[in-house]
């Protein structure tokens, strides 16, 4: 692929990821959320018993308040029967009150439970207060237990979403890599997987029980006096409206937010791997303008969606406030009147303030669940991205070490519109080695992307021992092949285990052997920890060429019928690489190579050296072939070895 073809394949593909892709508004927040509710089905019983017991809770909790009313009634009416004349009957005292001139005092008496001469009655008291007590403790105990339950159910559920996750990555073809920031893609894969959960423990629960306590309040309410329950419910339509128009505007903000945190980290982890290039080329001041734009972009998405979403508890404050006064005055008037008892308007103010809360919980817990929506989103994306084609034809299972004959039938291939191979046709024999050399954008790499099976053929066909690769599965087809790559790949863990990684039921001294093979254990021996040496893919502990020479045991353990070498010797020295070189000898003497090289000293010995020029094989032949034809691989050597520089991949 050259330059300007490549250039133009990602800019394609990233605006059909940013404008795909990327996180959506409103539109999508209902679906999305189903789908993350989806994600709790296999713990059904667990989410049922969560359900159950907080039902239970709040139902407990709710009616706590009406039986803290009956006790204000029976203070209250103890207070006043105290005052009436002992012996007489309820009737007859409210008929004194009213013949002295005190009607609205007699109509209150009338609505109470009225004992003339006796006074509160403390054992009833005491019941009614050890109920409420017994009340709000069982509903706490159930709230925690619940909250217990629902802790182990999220946690399992989102480790179950993070396995999804990583084997989907491990099932994405290299061209979903190519055309994404790596950071936008870790951004999906961590901090959008956090903040799922966190809305997943946070709000479920939190919403469910808001929910559930509003119903039962409600009808708590219209138990007690339809008419202030009318007036309590006109917050209702208010808090919609303000969610409506608030919360959709939130949840488009939220949506820049992560996208904009997922480009963000992108360009910090660009900014981390490149540190030493800026440096040298003198382009931190660039680097951090650009990450000050991308800052100030994901700051200002922040502060709009934390803006918006953090105004919606002072509006319903406000909502709920204008609904308290409006019930405390109608209230007043119907205690006054008689057609409510002190210790009914004394529950209905409280059910007042409580219904006020969930909405406002409702309100708090929507901010949190619009943000976890929008990471759901893209989560949901990269697990709907589209993965590698079919894995080979039915039926097809891991064959024996295949001969290595390895042959190209008029192959096509393109990464835009524009065809980068055409009628390319290559035949290399079994135990042969072929390199493969030209300049920048020839088609070097994409030969072996595609004999990798990372990118399928447009046309035409690569087969193995005659057999179409893609009728093989990918993983039968890579356990044929070993590669070594220009950059060095170690993991965490030991040299042994680095070098075990390209055969992993290896014994110690199998492990030992390819070491040797390859020169790795002469700088092993010298290291205080030996084999058990711990490096990782930033170690310092061990050199450039050494990191090399770690991957090129890896690939000799491995025993493959192909081996690939990408520039494998560009980080060694011209001392190792003389030791290395002849590891490699020993290593394709019995395997097809393909070796990509630009210095043209490594394939002097190659059986085939193919000259790639845009695609297609311009010369091929023996080194001593091709300078004798004075072609482009002639112009290539000579500008090597007369002191120009050599052309880059």
């Amino acid at each position: 692929m050259t330059d300007e073809q490549l250039a133009e394949y990602e800019e394609k593909m990233a605006g059909d990821q940013f404008s795909n892709n990327a996180p959506r508004k409103a539109k999508r927040f209902w679906p999305s959320a189903k789908r993350l509710l989806g994600l709790l089905a296999p713990h059904k019983a667990a989410l049922a018993a969560v359900l159950v017991m907080n039902a239970a809770s709040v139902v407990l909790a709710v009616y706590a308040p009406r039986v803290m009313g009956r006790a204000m009634d029976v203070i209250f009416s103890g207070v006043v029967s105290k005052q009436m004349p002992p012996g007489t009957t309820r009737e007859q005292a409210v008929d004194g009150l009213r013949a002295a001139g005190q009607d609205r005092f007699a109509d209150m008496a009338a609505a109470m439970d009225l004992h003339p001469g006796s006074g509160i009655d403390f054992d009833h008291l005491r019941e009614l207060i050890v109920t409420v007590l017994a009340l709000y403790l069982l509903s706490s105990l159930l709230m925690w237990a619940q909250g217990a339950i629902l802790n182990r159910l999220v946690m399992r559920t989102v480790f179950d979403l993070r396995e999804r996750v990583e084997a989907k990555i491990n099932r994405l073809p290299l061209r979903y890599f190519d055309t994404r920031q790596r950071g936008d893609v870790m951004s999906r894969t961590t901090n959008d997987v956090d903040n799922v959960q966190q809305a997943l423990q946070q709000s479920l629960a939190s919403l469910f029980n808001a929910v559930l306590t509003l119903v039962g309040i409600i009808v708590m309410m219209f138990a007690i006096s339809w008419q202030l329950a009318l007036v309590a419910l006109l917050a209702i339509p208010l808090t919609g409206a303000v969610m409506g128009v608030v919360g959709t505007r939130s949840q488009a903000q939220f949506t820049t937010q992560w996208k904009a945190t997922g480009e963000v980290n992108g360009h910090v982890e660009e900014a981390f791997s490149g540190h030493d290039v800026a440096v040298i080329f003198g382009r931190t001041d660039q680097l951090r303008t650009e990450f000050d734009a991308r800052n100030e972009e994901l700051a200002g998405a922040a502060q709009k969606a934390q803006f918006l979403a953090n105004s919606m508890h002072p509006t319903m404050q406000f909502i709920s406030y204008l609904s308290y006064v409006a019930i405390a005055v109608l209230g007043g008037v119907k205690v006054a009147s008689g057609k409510l008892t002190l210790g009914d308007a004394t529950a209905f103010i409280q059910y007042s303030r409580q219904f006020n809360q969930p909405l406002g919980e409702i309100a708090g817990m929507m901010q949190m669940l619009q943000s976890g929506v929008a990471s759901a989103e893209r989560v949901f994306e990269l697990l709907d991205a589209e993965e590698e084609g079919e894995e080979g034809a039915p039926g097809a299972s891991a064959s024996k070490r295949a001969e290595g004959l390895v042959e190209f039938r008029d192959v096509a291939f393109s990464y835009t519109d524009e065809p980068l191979i055409r009628d390319l046709n290559l035949r290399v024999e079994p135990g042969q080695t072929a390199a493969i050399v030209g300049p920048t954008g020839a088609g070097k790499t994409t030969l072996v992307n595609l004999i990798m099976r990372f990118y399928d053929v447009d046309a035409g066909a690569i087969t193995l021992d005659g057999t179409d690769i893609r009728d093989m599965s990918r993983a039968e087809l890579r356990s044929q092949i070993g590669m070594v790559l220009q950059d060095a790949v170690l993991f965490k863990g030991t040299i042994m285990d680095n070098i075990r990684y390209g055969k992993l039921d290896a014994t110690d001294e199998e492990v030992i052997a390819a070491a040797k093979a390859t020169y790795v254990d002469r700088f092993v021996r010298s290291l205080p920890d030996g084999y058990h040496t711990q490096v990782d893919q930033d170690s310092g502990s061990i050199s450039a060429g050494e990191r090399q020479l770690i991957t090129i045991a890896r690939a000799f353990l491995s025993q493959p019928a192909l081996l690939i070498l990408d520039e494998a010797t560009s980080s060694v020295d011209t001392r190792t690489e003389v030791l290395v070189q002849q590891a490699m000898n020993a290593l394709r003497s019995s395997r097809t190579s393909f070796v990509i090289a630009h210095r043209l000293s490594t394939i002097r010995d190659a059986d085939v050296i193919l000259v790639m020029d845009h695609g297609r094989i311009a010369e091929q032949g023996t080194h001593e072939e091709l300078l004798a034809a004075k072609g482009a691989y002639y112009r290539l050597h000579q500008s090597q070895f007369s002191g120009d520089d050599a052309s880059g991949d």
